[in-house]
């Protein structure tokens, strides 16, 4: 808490030179999301921290992370700093062409979500990354939760990957079983890699697994547009959701249609947010790896990198 204060005063008279560059913000609180994975979590802590430097107030509010873009676009919650293609592709357009939402900015990040397996695992199944490889290695994968089927840990229910409809749109002989968390799949992992097991689970990019466990993502029927809505689009003429997912992803930023009125200059610095793979996986290392507490990884990382935000709110 101590170095919060204290970055908030570093920042105090370069917050009230910007605010003063726009009409007065709103004394009502910004609402900012918090999901379940950790550099969103920090990334909102690094926003809200900026905004409390302009003179915002600011509330973080646990929210499901399908369910935010409805909040959003009926004014519920302010923003969402961590769009991803992949995951949130869907449910962030379905609510834009509702209305009452819009796309803010694109990160420099590129993201990519899908099946992926440390390098341990390709030595047990060495036609890895291909698909109907791994497929073939099923047996590998069983555990006495699935039978004679392999496992896939996939992610939390609530981030809907679809898994199972790829599973069954391609005839895998695997078992889709979700984790709690992303905590979770981190602990499996770890768990595996002390046994040299073979293990393929649901990942991403950026976070900072990649650093830490080398590995590959799996390498499905490449993603076409439609393919998970429409039969005809992808390898099997009959069959929906038989591809990958995008393997260069859009990371946005999404805002409430009233932000920019109402929060004028916070939401002016929100148009200049933008992060790169490589910080959004130091943001969680800090968590995940280093066991800060997001607060405080954040204020850390506003500390470390200046260079980078000060010119958002100049």
């Amino acid at each position: 808490m101590q170095r919060k204060v204290l970055l908030l005063a570093t920042t105090a008279s370069l917050g009230l030179c910007a605010a003063a560059a726009w009409a007065e913000d709103s004394s009502d609180p910004i609402i900012i999301p918090i999901h379940n994975w950790s550099s969103q979590i920090v990334m909102s802590n690094v926003i809200g921290q900026i905004f409390e430097s302009l003179g915002d107030s600011v509330e973080y509010v646990p929210t499901d992370s399908q369910a935010v873009y409805e909040a959003i676009r009926l004014g519920d919650v302010t923003f969402e700093p961590e769009v991803w293609e992949g995951a949130y592709g869907a449910s962030f357009t379905a609510a834009v062409e509702k209305g009452g939402i819009h796309d803010v900015a694109t990160h420099d990040a590129v993201t990519r979500e899908d099946w992926w397996y440390p390098m341990w695992t390709k030595e047990a199944c060495p036609g890895l990354p291909d698909w109907q490889a791994l497929n073939e290695c099923a047996a590998l994968f069983v555990t006495p939760e699935t039978g004679d089927k392999g496992r896939f840990l996939g992610g939390p229910v609530d981030w809907l990957k679809h898994d199972q409809e790829k599973v069954d749109a391609l005839g895998m002989n695997f078992v889709v079983v979700n984790a709690g968390s992303a905590a979770a799949l981190w602990a499996e992992i770890s768990a595996a890699e002390e046994q040299q097991k073979p293990i393929v689970v649901f990942n991403w990019t950026p976070n900072f697994a990649e650093a830490v466990w080398p590995g590959e993502f799996v390498e499905f029927p490449a993603w076409e547009a439609g393919c998970d809505t429409d039969p005809s689009v992808g390898p099997l003429p009959d069959k929906t959701y038989d591809c990958g997912n995008p393997a260069n992803g859009y990371l946005k930023i999404a805002a409430w249609d009233g932000m920019p009125e109402k929060w004028p200059a916070a939401y002016a610095v929100l148009q200049q947010v933008n992060f790169t793979n490589a910080q959004i996986a130091e943001m969680a290392k800090m968590v995940d790896v280093d066991g800060m507490e997001p607060e405080d990884a954040a204020t850390a990382w506003l500390e470390a990198n200046e260079d980078v935000w000060r010119p958002w709110v100049e």
